[in-house]
């Protein structure tokens, strides 16, 4: 069988590119490897979507996400892209497990992922204090000396959450100031229970069994300390999910797809949209925008 589009991620990009297909009637479905989501699944609470003034948690919104998409006759089905192939004027959408899916049209909207440090013991911890993810595992840290590293929106966002449950937060970052917006950044001031610890990185991570502390590096004394704490938790980026589709289309150096306007790729019949693509603002709202546009995009270009 071959079908009009499959949309590859089911994260806010690929949902809304399904709602929209859906209504265009095209044939076909959303692949997703996890649950539907993305990375809204794991955040605590979204405030700037329009129409959810007073804030909704990622987990609820994703649930609507979903209801709409399926509203309209669009499944998600689960499995892993392994690659995805030119056939003269199909493509196939090659799983892990073995299955092959014929189409006209591919939507990537697989997302992002979290970058690593990349330093000694934070492989090795994973689980077992270190952390990429606040919502997943801050309550594991009750009344515990936690760390955080990163100075964006995600950075201190998370850090703000983790103050529900531990009692102290050192907030790591590299340079003299934060990049999150001025409301988080006023919110992170204004709370007693962090600390924050500028023009440092971290050098290594302690422990043996468990975290058991921090080696940090302050770029401008270049002195070298240690904080003990119980837990890390790292939001320093994050890294495009296009592996499989390396050397297919045109990506940039960091590997985020490059689109024209219509959500296009490189190759004609392939779609990006959302944090797999290159763009200047990575948000909920913009990924929703992309995805509606790609779908609108296939159904334009298939007819």
């Amino acid at each position: 069988m071959i079908h009009d589009v499959i949309i590859i991620g089911g994260g806010p990009a690929g949902l809304a590119a399904a709602i929209y297909a859906g209504r265009a009637k095209l044939d076909g479905f959303v692949v997703e490897k996890m649950s539907p989501g993305g990375q809204v699944l794991i955040t605590d609470f979204v405030e700037n979507y329009p129409g959810f003034f007073e804030g909704i948690s990622g987990f609820e919104l994703v649930e609507k996400f979903t209801e709409h998409a399926k509203r309209f006759g669009m499944d998600i089905k689960n499995g892993e892209v392994d690659s995805v192939r030119p056939e003269g004027e199909y493509f196939n959408v090659n799983l892990t497990d073995g299955v092959t899916i014929t189409t006209r049209a591919v939507i990537i909207a697989t997302g992002a992922s979290h970058r690593k440090l990349g330093v000694k013991g934070e492989q090795e911890l994973i689980g077992r204090g270190v952390s990429y993810c606040a919502t997943c595992d801050g309550p594991f840290f009750r009344n515990q000396t936690v760390a955080v590293v990163g100075g964006g929106d995600s950075a201190v966002q998370e850090a703000i959450f983790l103050t529900k449950f531990v009692k102290k937060v050192y907030l790591v970052h590299r340079r003299d100031e934060l990049r999150a917006v001025k409301i988080l950044q006023e919110r992170a001031f204004s709370n007693d229970k962090i600390e924050f610890v500028w023009n440092s990185i971290v050098e290594e991570i302690i422990g043996k069994e468990q975290v058991e502390g921090i080696r940090i590096l302050n770029k401008i004394s270049g002195e070298i300390s240690t904080i003990k704490v119980d837990g890390v938790f790292i939001f320093i980026g994050i890294s495009p999910i296009t592996q499989f589709v390396k050397g297919l289309v045109d990506t940039d150096e960091r590997g985020f797809i490059k689109t024209d306007e219509w959500m296009r790729s490189s190759v004609k019949g392939i779609y990006a949209a959302g944090d797999c693509r290159k763009k200047p603002l990575l948000q909920i709202v913009t990924a929703v925008a992309e995805g509606a546009t790609a779908a609108f995009a296939v159904e334009h270009d298939l007819a």
